[in-house]
Formats: C-alpha cells, structure tokens, sequence
C-alpha cells in the first residue's frame, strides 16, 4: 500500500485571471512525480461576484464558467471546458481530483421579494430582538442567464431561513425567515452564537424537501458533467448533519463509488465537537484536523517556550487517525482572512514531517507552500498590508520521503519538550524503507531510538541534509540521532 498525499491547489489570493484550470493541465504531471496523489480544486460554480469571487459565496451551483452571468462567462478559475480539462489532464495524470461543494448558502439573489422575518441578536441568535415583520429580501434566485438548462428550479424565501440585509430600509442585521417550514433556525450542533445555522449571505432552508430533492439532482448532474473522485464540503458546522447523511448516501447509491469525502468542521479549540461531528454522520466523512493545525501555529509562534511533546495533544489524528485529514495552512487561515491562523516560516518544515512521515492521517498540502504566494490584502485596520509566503524548499524532499521511505512499524519519543522524534521501521514492499525524524524547537538536539535489529550495522543519513554526520546503527538495532537548533532532520539508509 503506497502512501497518498493530498494538494489544495489553490490559495485565497490566486490572481482573477482566469489561468487555475490550465494551470492544472500544465502541472498535472509534474505533481504526480513530485508526490501528489489528489488535487483539491476550488470550487468551480459562478459566485455573486463573478469572476472576483473565491466560490465560497455560491450564486449558480450549475454555472461552471458556461453563461454570462455577474458579469461574466469566466469563473476566476477559467471556463467550464477548461476545468472539465483539468479534471481530465489530472486524472489521465493518476491523480484523482476532489471537488469543493458549497451549498450552506447562496449569493447575488436576481430580485428581492416581501418576506417575513424576525430580526434576532447576532450573539446569541435564539434571542429574537423583534416581533415578526416584513422585508424586502433578495431571495429570489431565477437564472436568466442560463435560462432553465439543466434544471429550472427557482429558489425563494421558502428555500431559506435567513438573510442579512433589508433591501428596503438598506439594514444589515440577522434576520430569521418566518417560512412555512419553521419560524427559527434550524438545528446544527455546533452552539456559537447560541445557533449557528446562519454563517453568511442567503442561508439554505435543508428543511424545505424541494430543496434537498434540488440539490441532490445538483449532485448528480455534477458527478455525471465532471467525473471528479472525491468532494470537499465547506462550512458543515453551519449545516444540519443529516443533510449530508441523506445526501452522501444518495450519491454514493446512484455512482456506485466510494466518492471520498472531507468535511470542515473548523473547530481548532473544542477537538470534542468534531468527534461529536463524526458520530452524527456515523463516520461518513472524514474531518480536517482544525486541532492540530492550531497547535501547529501555537508552537510556530511561542518557539522554545512551546512543549514539542504535547504537539499532538487534542488533535483529531490522535484519536480518530482513519477519519484525519492533517494539514499546516489552508485558504482560511492566510494572513488578513478571517481564521487567520498562519504557521510561522521557521516551523512549516517542521509540521509537514509530522503530517507526512508519520504512520497516521491523510496529509494535506498547501498551494503557498509549493508555489508560494504575494498578495496585498486590508487588515483589520482598514490599510492594506502587502504579505509574501515563500514556498516551502524542504517541501518536495518531504514528499519524496512519504513516498518512498515512511512505512512501517512505528515508535515515538516524545519525552523531551524541546526534542521529539519518531522512527519507522520499513517493510518488505517498499525496498529500502525506514526512517528517524528529530525535531527540535531550542537548541541542537539528540534522541536515542530504535530502529530495529534488522538494521544492525547500517549507515543512515540525513536526507534533508541538514545534520551532516552519518550514524550506525548499534547491534541491538538502536542509534544516537541529531538535528541542529531549530531544526528538523530526516534519517534514510545512506545509498551504497
């Protein structure tokens, strides 16, 4: 069995030009050769704000860069043909591609309509701060552009249970839909805000069977239109579970595929809300570990003063490792976003050997850590502030080393807070195998580990080529391993 390796290819900063898709066709197998098994794609549908728009505020789930729609064909990504190609160019590449779904919300509404609804506090939204009365809210959803192909359902304010904006008296505030479905909000776990069913925008009714019947012909379509192998579903904790339980089990039915599936449930500080995630969908999706990446970005920025032996303290993969999806940054947690959550330079190395050489989870690399990324974004402030994220140059030895030396037995060490480190004893299908990881955040470091008997006598060195000093293996199969201050270094059996 070969270790897989997954890629988000793209960041929240990727420039509106259009050039994503055939960049993917460009790169495809150059990917596959450095490591990468799964592309994770942006999402692919038109946004209210065209081709300006990430995805995340979904307006045409069926407009993949097909119709001039917000003013444009385009998507920011490229064209339907072009990102039917990509998929294509990937896959002949031996790469699988997981879609990005985004279906907790849409934007851009074509009209607004009188609506019912009762205004509620935004900190604690099972307050309702009014009695019901009307709006004028942009809840109508009609598709002139594409005019009916492929499916001709409109959405209305049945469809919705809230929004954040009275086009009548130009208001913004919570307001929750009195529909014929419910007077509240629908039932989610996750308890921020009191309820936190309304994340953004125009918030989908999942109450409302026409709309579930809607999205799961959506599915299909989407299936049948791309061929994609897996999906990424945004913005789950605002979602009620059973929604995906019907629909992932309603697309897996009618494929035939296994149609792998991770799910973000971002939830970095309460690790338990995401295991209570996993036990509402009954294990049908895997999770990002939200947990880990933020003791990643701890331990980047206290530097010694953090515990490397409590780095996985929390984590998802330290509990549920099959339903793990690890990484160390995403488009989320860039500089200036709104989970803004960076890893600071100096450790990126550092979390990817734990997310890729160890035994445990699905790793999840970054598009900034390949490609690196400049931007110029505002701040919080309200100035805009230029930021660099150079790639990572350690990045493609990392990926080489999951690919071809980190199976096997494995033993760690994590005893020493400023000093961790973990062997993997190889095994009979990957010729050459093993290896001996030692981290340190402080000063030079050391470990005595164990490798194994069979590697009695053997000379192994660092492959990153950080430490330069070779190191036998004694008689009962056991080592002294370093690596420099600050510093990751990665042990292979030195070539003959």
């Amino acid at each position: 069995m070969e270790n897989h390796t997954m890629l988000q290819y793209f960041e929240w900063y990727y420039p509106n030009d259009g050039s994503l898709w055939k960049k993917v066709q460009q790169d495809a197998a150059k990917l596959k050769e450095m490591g990468i098994d799964t592309i994770w794609l942006p999402p692919a549908h038109k946004g209210m704000d065209g081709k300006d728009s990430t995805g995340y505020d979904s307006y045409d789930l069926y407009d993949l860069g097909e119709f001039d729609q917000k003013g444009s064909i385009a998507t920011k990504y490229g064209t339907k043909e072009e990102y039917l190609l990509a998929i294509k160019s990937a896959q002949e590449a031996g790469i699988n591609v997981y879609v990005d779904i985004v279906l907790n919300h849409l934007g851009g509404a074509d009209d607004h309509e009188p609506v019912m609804v009762r205004k509620v506090n935004p900190e604690n939204r099972n307050e309702f701060i009014s009695e019901p009365f009307e709006i004028d809210a942009y809840t109508k959803f009609t598709y002139p552009g594409r005019g009916g192909k492929y499916s001709e359902f409109k959405w209305d304010f049945q469809c919705f249970t809230g929004v954040d904006y009275d086009a009548r008296t130009q208001e913004s505030a919570v307001y929750s839909i009195q529909n014929q479905y419910g007077s509240g909000w629908e039932d989610v776990l996750d308890t921020e805000n009191g309820n936190y069913d309304y994340l953004m925008l125009t918030d989908i009714d999942f109450r409302n069977p026409a709309v579930r019947e809607e999205l799961k012909r959506w599915g299909m379509w989407f299936y049948q239109t791309t061929g994609f192998d897996g999906m990424r579903l945004d913005a789950i904790k605002h979602m009620p579970a059973g929604f995906y339980n019907e629909w992932l089990d309603y697309l897996r039915a009618e494929t035939g595929k296994e149609l792998f599936t991770v799910g973000e449930y971002w939830s970095p500080y309460d690790p338990q809300a995401m295991l209570d995630y996993i036990d509402a969908t009954q294990g049908r999706m895997s999770l990002f570990d939200a947990s880990l990446q933020a003791n990643f970005s701890r331990a980047s920025k206290e530097g010694e003063q953090y515990d490397l032996s409590t780095i996985l303290n929390g984590s998802l993969v330290s509990v549920r490792p099959e339903l793990a999806v690890t990484l160390v940054e995403n488009h989320d947690t860039q500089p200036l976003q709104s989970l803004e959550q960076t890893v600071e330079p100096w450790f990126r190395a550092h979390a990817y050997a734990i997310i890729l050489l160890r035994e445990a989870g699905y790793p999840c690399v970054f598009y900034a850590d390949v490609y690196g990324s400049e931007y110029t974004d505002k701040g919080n402030d309200g100035k805009d502030h230029e930021v660099t994220m150079e790639a990572l140059p350690q990045l493609e030895a990392l990926l080489q080393l999951r690919k071809t030396f980190a199976y096997g037995f494995q033993r760690d060490y994590f005893d020493y807070p400023s000093c961790i480190g973990w062997t993997r004893s190889g095994d009979e299908e990957h010729q050459g195998s093993g290896l001996a990881v030692v981290l340190s955040n402080g000063e030079a470091g050391n470990k005595r580990m164990e490798m194994g008997v069979e590697f009695a006598g053997k000379i192994f060195s660092d492959y990153l080529g950080h430490c330069d000093r070779e190191i036998t293996i004694d008689q009962d199969g056991w080592a002294e391993f370093y690596c420099e201050a600050g510093s990751v270094s990665v042990y292979t059996l030195k070539a003959d």
